[in-house]
């Protein structure tokens, strides 16, 4: 039976996150033989909203082969022409057609076809999107004939909102994995029907933070209700989560689905605008 193994890590926050990718990607891809790399980048500018062309330029020379995104794709407008060129960045499919770029990309990997599908929920979100659960199904319809190895990032705030699109998709794609609340969640497993699903893959970000940021400002919040400036945390340890998944290339079903966490006492952060 052949295979490739798929690594998903999480949404990766400033240039904390990608400092902890890039020093521990490589060894990662090696550890699981990766023969394939998406990251979720939507956090990973300096203030951890949005994505530059620099980073996008940054995270691709690393290894990483699809970038995913969410609701903070447009923080940079910069990044409207750019991902508009670029098809290994992604929007979420269920923006409206005439925005700049795609949400869904086909990619080769090992002489076989694979397809990456981006969406967002729409459960206490702010964006006034269409059905993930349609979109998907409609892009479904135009890959039918290219390929059976099919990943789906969803973007998406509550758990049952993914795990809705989890069954929903059961057996017709490889894999459904949750970003967006950079906190992993213990639920990986395969569906019924041969399709692995996380409700979360976590982040790349500072381990003692709050989703990346730095704790302060946010209690800070809690207690005054009033405005605050969110920090992204530059401190060590950082944390790194993500899954591997291991797909049958014939059937497209997944044979196995890993749980990633890396903490790293130290992890120089540069000091630098992005």
């Amino acid at each position: 039976m052949a295979t490739i193994n798929v690594l998903c890590i999480g949404d990766v926050v400033g240039a904390t996150g990608c400092a902890m990718l890039a020093k521990h990607l490589d060894s990662l891809k090696k550890e699981y033989q990766a023969d394939f790399v998406i990251v979720n980048g939507e956090n990973s500018a300096n203030n951890g909203r949005g994505i530059t062309p620099k980073i996008a330029e940054e995270l691709k020379a690393m290894g990483v082969d699809v970038i995913t995104s969410g609701n903070h794709i447009w923080a940079k407008r910069d990044i409207y022409s750019f991902i508009a060129q670029h098809d290994y960045l992604l929007r979420p499919a269920n923006y409206p057609n005439d925005v700049p770029g795609t949400g869904v990309g086909l990619f080769s990997v090992k002489g076989y076809s694979i397809a990456v599908i981006n969406v967002q929920g729409r459960v206490f979100m702010r964006e006034q999107l269409s059905c993930p659960f349609r979109a998907v199904e409609s892009i479904l319809t135009y890959l039918r004939d290219k390929t059976k190895i099919i990943i789906v990032d969803v973007h998406a705030e509550t758990t049952s909102e993914k795990s809705g699109l989890g069954f929903f998709l059961d057996g017709k794609v490889s894999a459904v994995v949750g970003t967006h609340t950079h906190v992993q969640t213990a639920d990986e497993k395969i569906l019924p029907q041969g399709t692995a699903f996380i409700t979360d893959l976590g982040m790349v970000g500072s381990y003692y933070s709050m989703l990346g940021m730095k704790k302060e400002p946010i209690i800070k919040h809690f207690l005054t209700q009033m405005p605050t400036r969110f920090e992204v945390e530059t401190k060590s340890p950082v944390a790194l989560y993500g899954a591997c998944i291991e797909i049958d290339v014939t059937t497209g079903h997944a044979c196995s689905i890993k749980r990633i966490q890396i903490i790293d006492e130290k992890v120089n952060v540069p000091e630098i605008g992005r």
